[in-house]
C-alpha cells in the first residue's frame, strides 16, 4: 500500500468529520443534547454544562464511510472479515455509549447505564469478537514484543480477548475528561497503530480503518480543543477504546496495546490506586482521579494538562513502535 492511499484515507475522514460538524453540532444544540457535569468533579467544568455531547456520533459515521470507500478501492475483491471484525466492535460500542449517553440527557443526570448493564453489553460484543475469530482460524498465541517468543493460550485467548475489548473501553472512556484530551492521544495512539500494521501487517485494511480513525479525529479536534464546542461523550469514547483493543489483537500486538495506550494505562490505574487507598486507609493518593484532574487541581490549565498528556501519548507512541519494529 503506498503512501498516497494512507494520506487519502485521513483526509476523507478529516473532511467528513470537518464538513458534518457545523450542520451537527447546532441539531444536537437544538435537540438540547447538552453534557450533564458530575458535580464532584472540578468547579471550574460547571461552566461547561450544557455543552452538545454525542459528538461521537460523528467520528463513528466518519471512520466507517471512509473505511469501506477506501477498503473497497483497493480491494475489489471484497471487505475482509478483519474490517467487518473493527466496524462491529467499534459501532457496537459506540451503540453502548450512545444508550448511555442517551439516558444521561433524559434523565438529566450523570448517570447512564448502571454498570452491570454496561458490562454485560461489553462482554457480549467481545465473546461475539472471539467467536468469529475462532471461527476463521485465528491464531490464539501472543507475541512478547521484541524476541520471538510466542505463548499459545488456546481457550485462554477468550479471556484476553475479553479482558482487553472491556479494558480498552473503560480505560479510554476514562481519559475523556478534558476538551481535546482523548480526541490527540487517541489520534497518536491510533497513528502508531496504523504505522505498525502499515509495516508489518499484510491486511491493509486494519491500516486503512486505524488512519480513518486518526483522520476523523483530528477533524474532531477542530471542534474538541478548548474551549471545545462539542464532546464526543460515551459514544466516541467506548467505540474508540472497543476499536483500537480489536486493532491490537488483529495484529497481534496484544501486548504492545499496554505501551503505545500508556496515558489510557496511567489514567486508569489512578483511578484504581485512588479507590483502593481511600477504602483501605481512608486517604487519598490524588487530589483527584482519574488523573489529569489531579493536575488541574494544582493549579495547571485545561490547555496544559492536555498539551502534557498528549506529549507522553506520543512518547509512548515511539517507544511502542520502536520495541516492536526496532528490536524485531
Amino acid at each position: 500500500m503506498n503512501f498516497s492511499v494512507l494520506f487519502i484515507t485521513m483526509a476523507i475522514a478529516f473532511l467528513i468529520t470537518v464538513l458534518l460538524s457545523p450542520i451537527f453540532i447546532p441539531f444536537l444544540r437544538r435537540l438540547k443534547f447538552g453534557q450533564s457535569i458530575r458535580e464532584e468533579g472540578p468547579k471550574s467544568h460547571m461552566k461547561k454544562t450544557g455543552t452538545p455531547t454525542m459528538g461521537g456520533i460523528m467520528i463513528v459515521f466518519s471512520i466507517v464511510i471512509t473505511s469501506l470507500i477506501m477498503a473497497w478501492k483497493t480491494n475489489p475483491v471484497g471487505v475482509s472479515y478483519e474490517l467487518w471484525i473493527l466496524l462491529f466492535v467499534l459501532v457496537g460500542y459506540g451503540l453502548l455509549g450512545f444508550l448511555d449517553d442517551f439516558i444521561k440527557i433524559i434523565k438529566k443526570r450523570n448517570l447512564g447505564l448502571t454498570s452491570k448493564q454496561k458490562l454485560l453489553g461489553q462482554l457480549i460484543i467481545a465473546l461475539i469478537v472471539f467467536f468469529v475469530l475462532r471461527y476463521q482460524g485465528f491464531p490464539t498465541y501472543i507475541s512478547i514484543p521484541g524476541t520471538t517468543i510466542q505463548l499459545e493460550l488456546g481457550w485462554g485467548y477468550a479471556i484476553l480477548i475479553i479482558f482487553m475489548l472491556v479494558g480498552s473501553s473503560n480505560a479510554v472512556n476514562l481519559t475523556d475528561g478534558l476538551d481535546g484530551l482523548l480526541a490527540g492521544t487517541a489520534a497518536i495512539a491510533f497513528g502508531a497503530f496504523g504505522i505498525l500494521a502499515w509495516y508489518g501487517f499484510p491486511q491493509n485494511e486494519v491500516t486503512i480503518f486505524a488512519l480513518a480513525v486518526v483522520g476523523a479525529l483530528l477533524g474532531f479536534l477542530v471542534f474538541n480543543a478548548h474551549p471545545a464546542k462539542v464532546f464526543m461523550g460515551d459514544t466516541g469514547s467506548l467505540a474508540l477504546g472497543g476499536a483500537i483493543a480489536a486493532i491490537a489483537i488483529l495484529t497481534k500486538l496484544e501486548i504492545v496495546l499496554v505501551i503505545v495506550g500508556g496515558v489510557f494505562v496511567i489514567e486508569t490505574l489512578s483511578v484504581i490506586i485512588q479507590v483502593i487507598s481511600f477504602k483501605t486507609t481512608g486517604k487519598r493518593v490524588f487530589k483527584m482521579s482519574p488523573l489529569h484532574h489531579h493536575y488541574e487541581l494544582l493549579g495547571w490549565s485545561e490547555w496544559r494538562v492536555v498539551t502534557t498528556f498528549w506529549l507522553v501519548g506520543l512518547v509512548f507512541a515511539a517507544l511502542g513502535i520502536y520495541i516492536e519494529v526496532g528490536l524485531n
